[in-house]
């Protein structure tokens, strides 16, 4: 089990090419994920994000990572998930949670599930997400999440906290060579109520 950053560095060095399916939010969030993670694994990225609102705004974020793909040159094969209820199902008498309170958690997870699944089904070595790049994201959760899943699902975790060693900030700089579109909001309507 990786606990640490510099034990995550250690770690990816050992790896090669073994296969990982990766939990993108959005394309500035997968922008430095996918630069340090491709040297190491053959990825495949999961895009499956159904707190996302509008279905507009959804689709946006899907059209960008696949302009990133190609603006990278990367060959990195996107799987596109359902706009489905499920987030409107797990929000349910949690409407009024502040941001990164137990909506947000029930909000990781459900996605983190849903890619460990889709991991496992599929025959990926490894599974893991974008999310802990942004400094709005509680890293500790997403890594209890992904270990709890490990164990219950049976496929491998790659531990992450892309935001070491200014990886959020080399989000920031990827998304300005590459001229991304950067939300204002995590996704949902909760987080958009918070900055209208």
């Amino acid at each position: 089990m990786i606990n640490s950053y510099k034990d995550f560095k250690k770690f990816l060095l050992e790896q090669n090419g073994k296969s990982l399916l990766i939990h993108a939010c959005c394309a500035p969030c997968s922008s430095a994920v996918l630069e340090l993670l491709n040297q190491y694994f053959k990825i495949t990225i999961y895009f499956y994000n159904p707190n996302i609102e509008p279905y507009e705004e959804f689709n946006r974020r899907y059209d960008e990572l696949i302009g990133l793909i190609k603006k990278m040159n990367l060959n990195v094969e996107v799987i596109k998930g359902d706009y489905d209820e499920a987030f409107k199902e797990i929000s349910k008498g949690l409407e009024m949670e502040p941001e990164r309170g137990k909506r947000c958690y029930k909000c990781y997870r459900l996605r983190m599930v849903k890619t460990a699944q889709l991991a496992k089904e599929l025959g990926f070595d490894f599974f893991t997400t974008t999310l802990s790049i942004s400094p709005h994201k509680n890293s500790l959760w997403i890594n209890e999440i992904g270990y709890i899943l490990e164990d219950e699902i049976n496929v491998k975790f790659l531990y992450s906290d892309f935001k070491k060693e200014d990886g959020y900030k080399k989000s920031i700089e990827l998304s300005k060579k590459y001229d991304l579109y950067r939300q204002d909001y995590c996704g949902c309507i909760y987080s958009k109520k918070n900055i209208d």
